[in-house]
């Protein structure tokens, strides 16, 4: 059997694999990995059955990660990118204990394809090491209304073939010990603010609110309308996918609910999934400026999906209540920068409080045990009556400290413990 890149699959990495597998199924039988999972379905259920909690460690850029290169036995490029999606899973059931679920299958996407939109967006990238680092960008639309007319909606393809041959890979190794699905979305986000800065630069997205607002508007329904016809040709050609179990879903977060899919359903539709809205990029403009910019544009996508998580990085304490009127809101996220009363005093036990402690706490070179607890704390204080969930993300340095994140993660169980006795 061939690997990805054509070249046949070492005996000793399927031999590496199926041993990995093994692990994997012995860990999804487990009570503690049943726990998470009704907790997880619990939680979105608002049974109040405690705060969940995650820590995430893909993007780390330290030398000493929890699963590195040299950790991988497999030799193959295909094995040893399977390999360490296995052992990012053991780890963190053996090491990390967060509530990530482990479940007992093997998943591949759908490999689809988009065209631009007409025009060419040129890169421009520092010297730098690693996938992190500065950069700028030529946006190719300059005046909104005197360009708006070159952009084009994209076109979409979908190579099944290539899918099914991954999906036949995969049970040529696993299909004796666990199925294999195809499982996956084709976007992080549906916010679109990122796509209009890529388009126009972000000054020039500030500047058009007051000096071409009706161009904004006509770029904003344009990214409105392109994002809908592409989940409608998903949808069409029958590759949405469920993301309703252990999904990665908005920024961060689960997506175990038992709302979304349909009895009898026999395809996958944009009701039946979960989606992420986001503005950071227009974090510095009025509640105002973003109700009448972004919210609609953003709000007439939500109405299409089952349920919404909604928010990033951006603090939207400022903007809640215009959020808050967004059909399908489920969750949101409660950022380093956010005002937590503020956002507890809205969310309350009705919007799931998505809360994202500040990374510093983890990455700075003293690593402060006392500044953490108080952290976690405060947030329990705050937020201890609302549906709670405690995510650290955008970790890209422990200072070499890998042992640091599952330390977190005990931290913020000592806390929650507290919580219960006050």
């Amino acid at each position: 059997m061939n690997a990805a890149d054509g070249t046949e699959i070492p005996v000793r990495d399927m031999d590496c694999l199926r041993r990995l597998a093994e692990r994997k199924l012995e860990i999804s039988a487990t009570p503690a990995n049943s726990e998470r999972r009704q907790a997880w379905y619990d939680h979105d259920a608002g049974e109040h059955s405690r705060p969940m909690v995650l820590a995430e460690t893909g993007g780390l850029r330290d030398k000493a990660r929890p699963v590195t290169d040299a950790d991988l036995f497999c030799t193959s490029p295909w094995g040893r990118a399977v390999e360490r999606s296995l052992r990012v899973e053991i780890y963190q059931f053996d090491v990390l204990q967060d509530d990530h679920v482990v479940e007992p299958r093997m998943c591949t996407g759908w490999k689809v394809a988009a065209s631009d939109y007409g025009v060419q967006v040129v890169q421009h990238h520092a010297e730098f090491d690693g996938a992190l680092g500065a950069r700028r960008w030529d946006s190719p639309i300059q005046d909104l209304d005197a360009d708006l007319h070159r952009l084009q909606q994209r076109t979409f393809t979908v190579d099944r073939e290539a899918t099914h041959a991954e999906v036949a890979r995969l049970e040529h190794v696993f299909g004796q010990l666990m199925p294999v699905e195809i499982r996956g979305g084709h976007w992080w986000t549906l916010g679109m603010t990122w796509t209009a800065i890529e388009l126009i630069g972000l000054e020039n997205l500030m500047l058009a609110m007051y000096d071409q607002p009706d161009g904004l508007h006509g770029l904003m329904a344009f990214l409105r309308d392109d994002a809908l016809a592409f989940a409608d040709w998903l949808q069409t050609e029958g590759l949405l996918c469920r993301n309703d179990e252990n999904d990665y879903i908005g920024s961060g977060s689960m997506g175990y609910t038992r709302t979304l899919a349909r009895p009898g359903a026999d395809a996958v539709h944009t009701c039946d999934q979960w989606v992420l809205l986001e503005s950071q990029e227009t974090v510095g403009v009025s509640p105002m400026q973003f109700a009448e910019f972004i919210f609609p544009y953003q709000r007439d996508l939500a109405a299409r999906f089952g349920k919404v998580y909604y928010g990033c990085c951006e603090p939207v304490h400022g903007r809640i209540d215009v959020l808050t009127q967004m059909p399908n809101l489920a969750r949101v996220s409660v950022s380093p920068w956010a005002d937590e009363a503020r956002m507890a005093a809205v969310l309350g036990d009705r919007i799931i409080y998505s809360r994202k402690p500040n990374p510093t706490a983890v990455s700075t070179e003293v690593f402060d045990e006392a500044a953490i607890l108080a952290d976690l704390r405060q947030t329990l204080s705050i937020a201890g009556n609302c549906r709670l969930e405690l995510i650290m993300k955008d970790v890209h340095t422990l200072c070499e400290h890998p042992e640091r994140l599952p330390r977190w993660v005990e931290l913020a169980r000592q806390a929650i413990e507290e919580a219960k006795t006050r």
